[in-house]
């Protein structure tokens, strides 16, 4: 079922702080930081466009251009991953659809608190300006689904590409992978993004900046990038 954003949801809400300049708590889930030290923190601005739909189950399209991803925090790897598919997807005239999970599979398994709540997600996948978003409730059913019927489900998008990261993991016990994912479908895969001083970003690295006390530095990682690396590929 697809569901129109009306602007006094929940969601919109979320995307409204961001726009209006939403101060980064990434803290408020691990809680290493009191409320009073958060406020030190510097202000994260989002240009928000909402997109047409969210889904809470895989819609049937024409076409379309696919990322996939737990999306935890939307840090500047992410963004650079989400943008590129939706330019992709521009250029070839077909919706953009970024498909993420709630929670994060690495939170559902206990493995890694949470860097964002899912209103938060929302709001800041939003902002990159994707036409649909479609949203998998991680739990038991989705965590035994085989590789092949997760693979069902995307197919119900038609996807001509699927962009993803070079970890990404699918299906039950994480048996599926970005090479699997390719008999099937024509996936592209992200290469990684690295800040300033050469470390790959990822959730996991914020993580561990969080837990060392450097929340400037994390907060550099989950800022909206000024000049994101788009990955461009001739279509």
């Amino acid at each position: 079922m697809a569901f129109k954003l009306p602007p006094n949801s929940a969601i919109a809400l979320g995307i409204n702080a961001y726009q209006t300049g939403y101060r980064l708590r990434v803290m408020d889930s691990v809680n290493l930081k009191t409320p009073s030290q958060l406020e030190e923190e510097p202000a994260v601005m989002f240009d928000t466009t909402q997109p047409k739909f969210w889904h809470g189950e895989v819609p049937r399209l024409d076409a379309s251009v696919v990322t996939l991803g737990a999306f935890d925090g939307v840090h500047s790897g992410h963004q650079t991953l989400i943008s590129g598919a939706i330019k992709q997807a521009q250029a070839r005239g077909v919706p953009s659809v970024v498909c993420t999970f709630d929670p994060p599979p690495k939170v559902f398994f206990g493995r890694a608190a949470q860097l964002c709540s899912m209103s938060q997600k929302l709001a800041r996948i939003s902002a990159l300006g994707p036409d649909h978003v479609v949203v998998f409730s991680f739990d038991e059913t989705l965590r035994a689904l085989s590789p092949a019927a997760f693979m069902d489900k995307l197919a119900l998008l038609r996807p001509y590409r699927i962009c993803v990261g070079g970890d990404f993991r699918f299906g039950a016990k994480q048996a599926g992978d970005v090479h699997l994912l390719g008999t099937r479908f024509d996936v592209r895969v992200q290469p990684p993004v690295c800040c300033a001083d050469g470390e790959v970003v990822s959730s996991t690295r914020i993580r561990g900046l969080l837990e060392q006390g450097l929340t400037t530095a994390a907060a550099t990682l989950l800022r909206p990038a000024l000049k994101p690396e788009i990955y461009h590929e001739n279509t």
